[in-house]
């Protein structure tokens, strides 16, 4: 059975067919935050330290952290994102115990959160591009760390499903090449905005099927992106997580502060059987009663941690990884 091992200093997360849905918080991320691109810029962490610690609070299993900012000073990310992850990731790890997920295209950036970060980090990306298939493969056999795997290559995205199945083949098999086992990559089918297009969410529960029967490999996704551009975005989300844990899909990048989004997520855990007993869902349930009587949500979540209630399967491990080769 197919697992995908994370760790950090003190903790081991498996993502699989048979653990509970691996959810990837995706907040630690400037894209699209103006703010918080000009705080790192200026040398403010203070919003990463808060989201760092809400999404943990909130039940985030893995944080993905993305330092690509482009600065005003030096529009040159290739000088920038490397020393700004470096730092963003030493920080983070300090912050909080759960394993990380290094999200850039440079691939300096790469390195430097992967020569920071403690444990079994989650490296994200490679594509089927052929210049990121050679830049980005020899980082993963050489760190020995799981990697993220897009379906797109050097004619872009395409809207055909079978075209996006052969790129993740194409790039299961070049990882292959290099000694990289399957287990170790999480391939992402990429998730279209059903609001641009009818059938997005029926090819991405078809794709990772797929994925899981032909090429025996764990899924992922960025989950917003089937809502973009669309109103009530979180509860087109809602409705999507456990139709793809259903199919299959085995962890998202997603937003865990919204009670909505993660209330579905431990539903479809209890349905598929990856809450033995219910135990979660009832921790669970406790902390969105605290939330409808006025408690914020994380707050809620930390307050249910506190008591000692606090489920998942996570557990020791974080030995430091070691190299390939």
């Amino acid at each position: 059975m197919t697992r995908t091992v994370l760790e950090s200093k003190t903790k081991t997360v498996v993502i699989g067919f048979d653990e509970p849905f691996c959810v990837i918080g995706e907040r630690i991320n400037p894209t699209g935050r103006k703010k918080l691109a000009a705080e790192l810029e200026a040398g403010d962490f203070s919003t990463v330290e808060r989201d760092a610690l809400e999404q943990v609070a909130c039940g985030a299993m893995v944080l993905d952290v993305n330092a690509g900012v482009v600065y005003n000073s030096n529009p040159d990310p290739n000088e920038t994102e490397p020393p700004l992850m470096r730092r963003m990731i030493e920080l983070v790890q300090g912050l909080v115990d759960v394993p990380l997920c290094i999200d850039s295209s440079v691939p300096a950036a790469l390195e430097a959160g992967l020569e920071a970060a403690e444990g079994r980090p989650l490296l994200n990306s490679v594509t089927g591009e052929e210049e990121r298939l050679e830049a980005i493969l020899p980082l993963v056999k050489k760190y020995n760390v799981p990697v993220v795997a897009i379906s797109n290559d050097d004619t872009g995205i395409s809207e055909d499903p079978e075209v996006r199945f052969a790129v993740a083949r194409k790039i299961v098999e070049r990882a292959a090449d290099h000694g990289i086992p399957a287990h170790d990559i999480v391939v992402d089918p990429l998730v279209m905005p059903v609001g641009a297009m009818a059938s997005a969410g029926r090819q991405v529960f078809t794709l990772v099927r797929r994925l899981r029967e032909e090429l025996g490999v764990n899924t992922t996704c960025g989950a917003s992106n089937i809502s973009f551009g669309l109103p009530h975005r979180h509860g087109i989300n809602a409705a999507f997580l456990p139709m793809a844990i259903g199919a299959g899909m085995t962890s998202a990048i997603m937003n865990p502060v919204r009670p909505v989004e993660m209330e579905a997520v431990r539903a479809a855990n209890f349905l598929m059987n990856h809450d033995p007993n219910g135990a979660e869902w009832i921790r669970f349930a406790r902390v969105l009663d605290a939330v409808a009587e006025g408690t914020p949500f994380p707050e809620a979540s930390r307050a249910a941690q506190a008591a000692g209630s606090a489920g998942g399967r996570s557990g020791r491990g974080g030995r430091r990884r070691r190299r390939a080769g």
